[in-house]
């Protein structure tokens, strides 16, 4: 099963700033995230990201493309129609900082 992907806006313009090479490798690595975006606990490819120092990214999952060192957040919205929304996807972990301001921007 396939899960309905969207992007905030913002990660969209993350995607439009990496390299077109690495750009196609992340929307790849997207694609087959989509195939399963689960917590690895419940068999899938996410890492359950949690609180920390002063961010709260509780309810945030997160994969780490290795070969080019992208790191992918996003979060599962299980409803009838199951979504993966892709926050942010960035090659630092200054991702997670950013995906903090856009967890409180937008409301989730």
């Amino acid at each position: 099963m396939t899960w309905t992907v969207e992007f905030l806006k913002e990660a969209v313009n993350d995607l439009s700033r990496l390299d077109p090479s690495v750009r196609v490798r992340a929307l790849k690595g997207i694609c087959k995230i989509a195939q399963n975006p689960l917590p690895q606990t419940e068999g899938g490819y996410g890492r359950l990201l949690g609180r920390r120092d002063v961010m709260d990214l509780v309810g945030l999952l997160t994969v780490k493309l290795r070969a080019d060192g992208i790191r992918v957040v996003y979060r599962i919205v299980r409803a009838d129609k199951d979504a993966l929304v892709v926050v942010g996807v960035r090659t630092d972990s200054d991702v997670y900082r950013e995906a903090v301001r856009r967890r409180k921007k937008h409301g989730f």
